[in-house]
């Protein structure tokens, strides 16, 4: 395969940075227009359509160069440094508006943009994104526009980019079918714990609190300064940021495990599978169901369902709650619910036969949604050990037909 090296400027038609932030001022919004984009729309390797702001056409049109189109890319200079997308040419809108913490760039025709943006997701690719990174306050990379242009990458011929780019969407096709299956089910979980509990309540059901649901668990962090506490293959333990970054209803393992030493000189908890995980601080809101017994840091108020309860009514009832969860919490520096808090939020008991109607339509849904999720981890991990061979060329891809 024949390889070229090229700066960046010779592979790209144009580069503009985001809008300066007082040209995006809050009372800008509206409910609906051409799309803000922020960092949750920059996860993963294509443009996420989801949690937008808004502006109208003509704010739109007056930040003309912030304006980004189908084939663009998108890149984060300015807080969650690394990510980068493509706005692929099946997306909804003609058009978006790139915020103050990112900058675009147009393609030219030597290097298709999904390849570029594969490119960036290698080791190789994240650490010369990020070779000009400051860490000193907010993450950023100093003057983005001008060293990113200057940094130098190999590409092959296209029609290898168009292999490269084939094998890779195979899979990225994959995982976002099953991500949709996936929000679809969760939607009809949701839907009928509002006409069950919300719409259809029954005023003589028990008024309690969370305590009458499950038992709220903290969690702890064995001592840093002790290597002996921490292994790769040990007692699970989660922190907050693990659930920032695996965005799936189910966890199993966070970046580091904890020994049994560790768990013994901490006031960490071994909790049974089926706990609801409800992150208290630093954010507050993160939930998820852990598929095998874990442990957690002190950044989590969990609830262990009583058995007469059941997960799917713990994790629906504190997803719908979140809100009021959230305005209970307290603190100066920053906001965290506390664990007497979390045992005394208000919560409905309904009865045993609704619970047993709702947990069991819940449970073929949730054991769908697990299994799914485990197929994308399982074709994420296969996609993300593929695509460095892949743009080095030490895999051969003559063979696939285009």
């Amino acid at each position: 395969m024949n390889y070229k090296t090229y700066p960046i400027a010779d592979l790209i038609d144009e580069i503009a940075m985001g809008p300066f932030g007082s040209n995006i001022k809050v009372d800008c919004f509206v409910d609906k227009g051409i799309p803000v984009l922020n960092g949750s729309n920059l996860e993963g390797f294509e443009l996420s359509e989801k949690s937008f702001r808004y502006v109208t056409e003509e704010k739109a049109d007056s930040l003309k160069k912030a304006n980004a189109y189908k084939g663009d890319v998108v890149i984060t200079h300015r807080g969650t440094l690394g990510q980068i997308v493509y706005i692929p040419q099946t997306a909804q809108r003609d058009r978006y508006v790139i915020s103050q913490s990112q900058f675009r760039v147009k393609c030219n025709k030597k290097v298709l943009p999904e390849y570029f943006v594969y490119y960036f997701h290698t080791p190789i690719g994240q650490h010369k994104l990020l070779s000009n990174a400051s860490q000193v306050g907010v993450p950023a990379l100093a003057r983005p526009s001008s060293t990113f242009q200057k940094i130098e990458i190999e590409i092959p011929d296209l029609e290898t980019q168009r292999k490269v780019v084939k094998l890779i969407g195979s899979l990225q096709t994959r995982i976002k079918t099953n991500a949709e299956i996936n929000d679809n089910l969760e939607q009809q979980v949701q839907a009928y714990f509002q006409e069950l509990f919300v719409d259809n309540a029954d005023p003589a059901w028990t008024l309690g609190t969370i305590s009458d649901l499950g038992t709220v668990v903290g969690g702890s962090t064995p001592s840093k300064s002790k290597p002996e506490y921490y292994t790769e293959d040990g007692i699970a333990w989660i922190t907050p940021k693990d659930l920032s970054i695996n965005k799936a209803k189910f966890i199993s393992h966070g970046e580091n495990d904890i020994t049994e030493l560790g768990l013994k000189n901490s006031s960490a908890s071994i909790m049974p599978e089926g706990t609801v995980l409800f992150s208290s601080r630093a954010p507050i809101g993160y939930i998820a169901i852990a598929s095998g017994e874990v442990t957690t840091n002190q950044g989590f108020k969990s609830v262990v369902p009583k058995p007469e309860i059941g997960t799917a009514y713990v994790y629906c009832f504190l997803k719908h709650n979140l809100p009021v969860i959230e305005g209970m919490a307290s603190g100066s520096t920053f906001k965290e619910v506390s664990g007497s808090t979390m045992k005394n939020v208000p919560a409905v008991i309904p009865d045993s036969e609704t619970l047993t109607c709702f947990n069991d339509f819940c449970a073929p849904i949730f054991a769908h949604q697990r299994i799914l999720e485990e197929q994308n981890q399982s074709l994420a991990a296969l996609r993300d050990s593929l695509l460095p061979k892949l743009m080095s060329g030490e895999i051969d891809v003559s063979a696939i037909q285009l």
